[in-house]
């Protein structure tokens, strides 16, 4: 890594819309400032242990864990930049298409970015829940235990968030970037938070 390059870590919930957006905005930043960006699995099926769920969420909590364990099998086997590849491939049957993440899905979204389909295999396989649950926490460890999805960090410092509706683009992304990197960089600075007044806009 160059050391004018900022490295960015992200940590995103594959069926989390507020990490969705967070995630496309990044991809923006990509593009017009100096990043280093890598991507970690965390889960809110993990959060949501020993949660009394609404009965809604019961399902939600369920179908999480296979594309989280598939998400991990692939950064293992293939690299950080393939679970890159498969949370946009997961994003675009889930957050646009309305589709759930079931076996079908993730056989579709490993075939787009070209790996090997038979590493669904993993979404049954409970094998990956050590390695998923030590990516969950070393975001969560950074941040404090009371927060969600999705973690950015700069510059190895870390918040929850940043949620927002709709995604920032171009210069606005770059713009917003710049701030939270400046905000990352003040000592003693810990939180800034108001009321969500709108649903996540994912188009």
């Amino acid at each position: 890594m160059e050391s004018n390059r900022i490295p960015v870590d992200f940590w995103f919930d594959a069926m989390c819309p507020w990490s969705w957006i967070a995630s496309r905005w990044l991809l923006e930043v990509e593009h017009i400032r100096p990043v280093d960006l890598r991507w970690h699995v965390m889960s809110w099926s993990i959060l949501q242990q020993g949660v009394d769920l609404l009965p809604e969420h019961v399902e939600i909590v369920r179908q999480g864990w296979g594309p989280a364990r598939v998400a991990i099998a692939v950064e293992q086997q293939h690299g950080n930049a393939e679970l890159g590849a498969l949370y946009s491939a997961y994003g675009k049957r889930y957050q646009h298409q309305g589709r759930t993440l079931n076996r079908a899905a993730i056989v579709d979204s490993l075939a787009e970015i070209g790996l090997p389909v038979d590493l669904a295999e993993a979404a049954e396989d409970k094998d990956y829940d050590d390695a998923l649950l030590a990516s969950h926490m070393d975001g969560m460890d950074r941040v404090g235990y009371e927060v969600g999805t999705p973690i950015l960090a700069i510059n190895g410092v870390a918040y929850f968030g940043p949620v927002m509706s709709p995604i920032p683009r171009g210069e606005a992304a770059g713009r917003l970037f710049d701030g939270l990197a400046l905000v990352s960089g003040t000592k003693g600075f810990f939180e800034l938070k108001r009321s969500r007044t709108r649903a996540p806009i994912i188009r």
